[in-house]
């Protein structure tokens, strides 16, 4: 069963509100690049994650504004494809979900176009939610979209860094990954009326998924084939982001000069050959242990929360971030 069919969620209902915050942009004529743009993107697929933790977030409270929850969800999916485009032009990534990149479409300057509108255009429309008692929107389009530009240049401040450590990676990936899961769940809880405790606990739950989702993420770069990832295995490394597979394989003291011989102009088979020694130590295991202790954190959060309905809407969550491809 997909995540939004065990969410009881329309993925059609989410994907026309978030077209609809291109379509009803009256600056914004629906036959410009800059509309069509968006509209393929949304299209072209997605599992819509974060929008469906805002509307799960909604059904711990006692008063969901449906509007508002939809609103909010549909403004963290484009803060989400916003940041897309931009990873995918810092990384230099030809291919996002099976089809060019907006980079490669628009050239870089036209992408960034359109990743910077995304992003005002969230903005624009949380703005309507001044009053105080609604400032909790704000963290979608302020802490959480800074903490995902502090993410980015974190990631980019540290290429090829073989000396970065355990706590700065995972600071890292709690910016650029973590934090807008966390935010989506706390908000939909916020809006609906929660109670202080709850949104927090939401939020908990919400960062040691987003952990475990790009720990695991990073394993998957190691071990899908090629044909899936689009790119070859191990691309992390071979672009200079040091991840944790490799921060742990570095402690193997045979491996690690191997390892640290990796640069921008390392050839391709290097590249292979050390891609292949980190495949067969034991780094993937032990970051798969990691993937699993946030996973088994989020797993007690939701006893904490097992008097409200809702929480089988995170135990689905969980069991789809802890199934994920291998």
């Amino acid at each position: 069963m997909k995540l939004h069919e065990a969410l009881d969620i329309s993925l059609k209902a989410v994907d026309r509100e978030i077209e609809n915050m291109v379509k009803f942009d009256r600056d914004v004529p629906n036959s410009s690049q800059l509309a069509k743009s968006i509209i393929e993107l949304v299209r072209s697929g997605g599992k819509r994650v974060r929008p469906l933790m805002v509307i799960v977030g909604s059904r711990f409270g006692p008063a969901p504004d449906e509007q508002k929850i939809w609103r909010l969800a549909a403004a963290a999916e484009f803060i989400h494809a916003a940041s897309l485009i931009h990873d995918d032009i810092i990384d230099d990534s030809p291919v996002r979900r099976g089809q060019k990149a907006m980079h490669m479409k628009l050239g870089v300057s036209g992408a960034l176009h359109v990743g910077n509108y995304m992003s005002a255009r969230v903005i624009e429309l949380i703005s309507v939610y001044s009053a105080d008692r609604d400032k909790y929107a704000y963290d979608l389009t302020a802490l959480a979209t800074t903490q995902l530009c502090l993410g980015e240049y974190q990631q980019l401040a540290h290429l090829y860094d073989y000396d970065v450590t355990i706590e700065q990676y995972l600071e890292k990936s709690k910016n650029k990954t973590a934090q807008l899961m966390a935010a989506c769940l706390q908000i939909g809880a916020q809006a609906s009326g929660a109670d202080a405790e709850t949104a927090e606990l939401l939020y908990a739950f919400g960062e040691k998924l987003g952990m475990s989702f790009q720990i695991r993420d990073d394993v998957l770069d190691f071990t899908q084939s090629a044909e899936k990832l689009g790119k070859p295995a191990g691309s992390d490394l071979r672009s200079g982001q040091v991840t944790l597979p490799v921060l742990f394989a570095l402690q193997d003291e045979r491996l690690a000069p191997r390892i640290r011989a990796i640069t921008a102009a390392s050839p391709a088979a290097e590249a292979d050959a050390v891609v292949a020694a980190i495949q067969a130590s034991g780094a993937l295991e032990q970051t798969e242990r990691l993937s699993r202790r946030y996973l088994g954190e989020a797993q007690e959060i939701i006893g904490r929360l097992a008097h409200y309905p809702a929480h089988r809407d995170l135990q689905a969550l969980l069991d789809y971030f802890g199934g994920r491809d291998q």
